[in-house]
């Protein structure tokens, strides 16, 4: 156990102390680009408060093991889940854990849609092929229909023992002189039902997946699709620039960042991302698949074609939520011809 290195290589394993009874805990992501989620151990009595719960993988259950014993725990001595959002990175151990040791999990009221979608019986095998129709991403779609099959475990996205309500205020050690309040902000955009969790007292803000010090969050992935995932992100991201300044814990990345500061370079991202959107619509590209070959994508400034299929999925999903946005203020037109979205200026 040592203190948290916001130079160092945040996906090593390990327990990291980042604030007084706050430890960082990295759990690996196999076959991932992210390559590690963060979940966040809070001393709660005698026992821990965790901040997301990681992916349901064994090698993930065997770090999280290992670092609880290091900080003199083990899984009956966690209290609580408390998930920023539903994505199997962050949920899905979480409901494994349960099972075996009964520890509670609480989720944002607003990814119930999503969950109640998952296992609806008429339930399509992939969710996102309306919105790649929508986007003209007819080569991607060849692609996905020769991509071997991934029969998920869909058990594994059983709903919560507790709904977390925007504004909700959760005490951790409830005993101690100085208890821990950690109030819940809905956060919509990366999920419908994406909360933080801000330690006002204690300076922090828990930001999941909202906000991340090296990357965008993907926008739009999700069973139920939004009316206008980007522009609740953005909302998402005006609302937590008006909150009080605080230090990030990133679900993904290294801590060391002030919250505002990244916020404002989201926010500045995206204006740049749709001004380039734009510009692609006026020199003619009508579709968003279209529009996504135009554009380049990670740090790396990469081509679509370069991505592998699921990335190249969320670039094109998210071109869409772009060209959405552009459309709700106005500044391009939307017509749908044959099942595919066309935009213009």
């Amino acid at each position: 156990m040592r203190d948290d290195d916001p130079a160092g290589d945040w996906t090593q394993p390990g327990v990291f102390r980042c604030a007084p009874d706050v430890y960082r805990i990295p759990l690996p992501l196999p076959n991932d680009g992210l390559r590690a989620v963060n979940l966040y151990a809070v001393a709660d009595g005698d026992g821990w408060t965790l901040i997301d719960a990681g992916w349901a993988l064994a090698e993930a259950r065997d770090v999280l093991e290992a670092a609880l014993g290091e900080l003199g725990a083990g899984f009956g001595d966690v209290r609580r889940f408390l998930v920023t959002h539903v994505h199997r990175d962050h949920y899905t151990q979480a409901v494994t854990l349960r099972r075996e040791f009964g520890i509670p999990v609480a989720l944002g009221r607003g990814e119930r849609p999503g969950l109640e979608a998952i296992h609806r019986p008429d339930r399509e095998g992939n969710v996102n092929r309306d919105r790649l129709r929508l986007a003209g991403a007819d080569a991607l779609l060849r692609r996905l229909e020769q991509a071997p099959r991934q029969s998920g475990d869909l058990s594994l996205w059983e709903f919560p023992d507790e709904w977390i309500d925007d504004g909700a205020e959760i005490v951790v050690d409830e005993n101690a002189d100085r208890k821990r309040v950690l109030r819940a902000v809905a956060t919509p955009g990366h999920t419908q039902g994406h909360v933080v969790f801000a330690d006002e007292d204690g300076d922090l803000l828990f930001a999941g997946d909202h906000v991340l010090p090296r990357i965008t969050p993907s926008i739009g992935l999700e069973p139920v699709a939004a009316a206008s995932p980007l522009a609740d992100f953005l909302a998402s991201l005006e609302l937590i620039r008006t909150r009080p300044d605080a230090a990030l814990l990133p679900a993904h990345g290294p801590v060391g960042m002030r919250v505002h500061q990244r916020v404002d370079e989201l926010i500045a991202h995206h204006g740049t991302r749709l001004d380039a959107t734009l510009a692609a619509v006026r020199e003619g590209r009508s579709t968003a698949h279209e529009v996504a070959t135009a554009l380049r994508w990670t740090r790396r400034e990469r081509r679509l074609d370069d991505l592998d299929l699921f990335n190249a999925m969320l670039a094109t999903m998210e071109t869409l939520a772009h060209l959405e946005l552009l459309a709700e203020r106005g500044v391009v037109t939307a017509v749908d011809e044959h099942g595919v979205r066309h935009y213009t200026t």
